[in-house]
């Protein structure tokens, strides 16, 4: 009967572990995307020499990370260009952007201090289920009011 129980247990763990590495896979990508999004919504283009100021990497590892983007038909760039966003990509960031806002919003509501709702939203936001996030805005709104 243990060994049942642990084979159950076992399978939901493998589960579990298989969403985190899918989730940290994506991230960085969502990551990417999202800041594009805003350098071209501020400053009407993304070019790697911002991302890399913004991320604290290499032109190498952001240039590595657009071809990956690339691939993915998220963004397009050509060497020594601006980076733009296909319509797939703009659609990740603003996706990307709800759920960020929606965790930042609940953090906050919550009482925690913007510096640290700031930085715990960029893992939160990444790591929880669309389940979770209707519940954090639902909670949100009901507390505030909006959200």
């Amino acid at each position: 009967m243990n060994a049942l129980k642990y084979a159950v247990a076992s399978d939901q763990q493998a589960e579990i572990f298989e969403r985190i590495r899918e989730i940290n896979q994506s991230e960085i990508g969502e990551d990417y995307v999202r800041k594009i999004a805003d350098f071209i919504d501020d400053f009407g283009e993304a070019r790697v020499v911002e991302l890399a100021d913004c991320f604290g990497v290499t032109h190498a590892t952001v240039n590595k990370v657009i071809n990956r983007l690339q691939r993915e038909g998220l963004v397009t760039s050509r060497p020594y260009r601006s980076i733009f966003l296909t319509d797939a990509g703009r659609e990740l960031a603003e996706e990307s952007r709800r759920r960020h806002k929606i965790v930042y919003d609940f953090l906050k509501a919550v009482g925690v201090s913007e510096k640290n709702a700031k930085i715990d939203t960029e893992g939160l936001a990444h790591h929880v289920s669309e389940e979770t996030i209707s519940a954090l805005q639902r909670l949100t709104r009901e507390k505030c009011g909006d959200g």
